[in-house]
């Protein structure tokens, strides 16, 4: 009689990490008029006009407000595109992204 060695198959599952997020941040500054904010906010981050409002408030109080979290590219696409909106109207707006912890 033949002694069969048979091994066991194993399977490797390869765990794929989930992407870093990033924060978009609003930097608050003192030319920049509030309804333009709130209308950039509501523009760019489809927010309502209510929500627009508080982080705009809270940027102005606290000088800085992560507006949203959004994967790396999306971030810094929508904080480019935010800040490129009050440059285009002569404003010092200004909105960066940093990773979320």
């Amino acid at each position: 009689m033949v002694d069969t060695v048979t091994k066991p198959k194993t399977r490797v599952k390869t765990k794929v990490e989930r992407p870093r997020l990033h924060k978009v941040i609003l930097v608050n500054d003192d030319y920049t008029p509030r309804e333009f904010v709130v209308a950039v906010l509501k523009a760019e981050f489809r927010m309502t006009e209510d929500q627009a409002h508080k982080v705009m408030i809270t940027a102005h109080r606290r000088g800085v407000c992560v507006v949203a979290v959004f994967a790396k590219d999306i971030a810094e696409t929508k904080a480019t595109r935010a800040t490129d909106a009050g440059r285009a109207k002569g404003y010092p707006l200004l909105f960066t992204t940093e990773p979320e912890e």
